[in-house]
Formats: structure tokens, C-alpha cells, sequence
């Protein structure tokens, strides 16, 4: 399924992985309830500052989680990630 958000919902996917590229290591997982890192996998037609293939972090309690194929996605609007990592 294809995933299309509207206006400024972004889709992410929460990644297990905690390190950068540059090999800075994340923080843990908080309470290793939610993960705090993903991947862009979809974004809405006005999200200006992220692009699908980004990797973020987000705000530990995003509003909803959806299962979409039988994986786990976050969506919450643009304004819940706090930074691109890069």
C-alpha cells in the first residue's frame, strides 16, 4: 500500500539503529518504550523542511501510530520532529 499524508503529516519509520554515519551514537531509547529515531517514508504536500529518506529525531510521544502491511509507522505533523540527522 502507498502511502499519501495530507497537508503537513509526516510517516515515519521507527529505525532501531542509534548511530550516525559519522559513527555518533545516539541516545538509548527512552524507557525503550518508543523509539526517538526514524526514517521519512512519506511526508504531506505542505511539509517544507524534511524529505522522504531523512533520518530524524522525533518527539518521543507522537501522536498516533498506524500498522499499515503489517508495519509499524509513526505520523504526526512536521512540528514533532526536532532534527534531522545527518
Amino acid at each position: 500500500m502507498k502511502l499519501k499524508p495530507l497537508f503537513r503529516n509526516v510517516f515515519i519509520k521507527p529505525l532501531d539503529e542509534q548511530k550516525t554515519k559519522s559513527g555518533i551514537v545516539l541516545p538509548d531509547k527512552i524507557n525503550k518504550e518508543k523509539p526517538i529515531f526514524g526514517e521519512v517514508v512519506a511526508i504531506g504536500s505542505e511539509v517544507s523542511a524534511v524529505k522522504i529518506g531523512d533520518k530524524v529525531i522525533f518527539k518521543k510521544y507522537m501522536p498516533d501510530w498506524v500498522k499499515v502491511d503489517d508495519k509499524d509507522y509513526l505520523v504526526g505533523l512536521e512540528n514533532d520532529i526536532l532534527a534531522i540527522v545527518e
